[in-house]
């Protein structure tokens, strides 16, 4: 039903055990190991631009949570009208909330095919997982060593049942029934013990709930004030921050070694994610900041200089008096000097002042 799933999660997993099995050997434990974590790290790769995408909208998210909260305001008892001006706000402002969520989406698919596939390495008394095979009853000790797993030849289910992580094999687990651990006895190798699985399991499980406690802590941190102050926001906090955590190490003994594994290289890879991204942003938004002060400050006025009025001013009405002035200022100077007006200038038509002005109205007196 879902093989568009578990053939590609097969394939690459198969891929990183050829890379580490050429270097430490097909059946060692660390090379199926380290084939897991990569697998992780080859998922997280692929998901990087929307994971920067999930950041960015969740950011912006947070700068329009005012308007938002205005919004639910002003149409508190019209949802359908909400809805469209919600709408026109995130059409605005490039915001999709599908992208949010999309990276956690994707990543679901990867952890249900690759709980398969692990458990489909050992199908002995039912034990093939989600498809399951040969029937309700499974297979037998020998059909399950002989039968391909997906990508995987009947030597590579060989190698992987043969295969021990401190002497926990990469499929088992703690609550694991006994039929099913006769799978794991191949050759020299006998049957794992419980203790060897819990020895290995339990470390895995503690340090899986606190690096999911961490990553919700500094997710948390990041948020700003309004988005924290949220009743659904607080909530989610809470759930991230301690019931999923320890939902990992309640539901631990029922996962096995390699999902324990996958679930620590996870958020392992998150944390190192979250603080590279956040930091690339934050340095991008403070470089924008940078920029704005710096083009406010070459347009502000010098120290001592008079502001310049840009405003236009009326036609006609400055600039004539303006060149009757200079004109008048000009030719005076231009006849002293004997000089002669320029061509085109107009003519000085300003009279000089008589030295007699006042000596008829002297005479009319007397």
């Amino acid at each position: 039903m879902l093989d568009f799933i578990y053939y590609p999660v097969s394939a690459i997993l198969w891929f990183w055990h050829q890379a580490f099995g050429y270097v430490l050997g097909k059946n060692s434990g660390f090379a199926w190991a380290l084939a897991v974590v990569f697998l992780v790290f080859t998922l997280r790769l692929v998901l990087y631009k929307p994971f920067v995408k999930q950041v960015r909208t969740t950011r912006q998210m947070q700068e329009l949570q005012p308007q938002i909260k205005e919004l639910q305001k002003k149409y508190k008892n019209d949802r359908q009208q909400m809805t469209v001006e919600m709408q026109k706000l995130q059409k605005e402002h490039g915001f999709n909330p599908l992208m949010g969520c999309l990276p956690v989406l994707l990543q679901v698919p990867v952890f249900i095919g690759l709980f398969h596939v692990l458990r489909s390495f050992n199908r002995v008394g039912g034990g093939g997982g989600f498809g399951g095979f040969g029937g309700s009853h499974g297979m037998s000790v020998e059909q399950n060593a002989n039968t391909a797993n997906y990508i995987f030849s009947a030597s590579d289910v060989q190698s992987f049942l043969a295969a021990r992580l401190f002497g926990a094999p990469l499929s088992s687990y703690i609550t694991q029934p006994m039929a099913q651990m006769e799978a794991f006895v191949h050759g020299d190798v006998g049957l794992p013990s419980k203790v060897a699985i819990a020895a290995v399991s339990i470390p895995l499980m503690i340090i899986a709930g606190i690096a999911t406690h961490m990553n919700a802590r500094a997710s948390v941190a990041r948020q700003s004030v309004e988005a924290a102050a949220n009743p659904q926001a607080a909530m989610m906090n809470k759930l991230a921050l301690y019931v999923f955590p320890l939902g990992v190490m309640v539901g631990g003994p029922f996962l096995p070694v390699a999902i324990l594994l996958y679930w620590v290289s996870n958020n392992i890879w998150t944390y190192g994610q979250q603080h590279l991204v956040f930091g690339k942003i934050e340095k991008e938004e403070e470089e924008k900041k940078q920029l704005a002060l710096e083009r406010r400050a070459q347009n502000a006025p010098k120290p001592g200089a008079k502001p310049v009025d840009v405003r236009k001013k009326p036609a006609g009405k400055t600039d004539g008096v303006e060149d009757a002035v200079e004109d008048a200022t000009d030719a005076p100077a231009a006849a002293q000097n004997g000089a002669k007006p320029a061509p085109g200038a107009r003519p000085n038509t300003a009279k000089k002042r008589s030295g007699n002005r006042g000596r008829p109205n002297q005479k009319r007196r007397r």
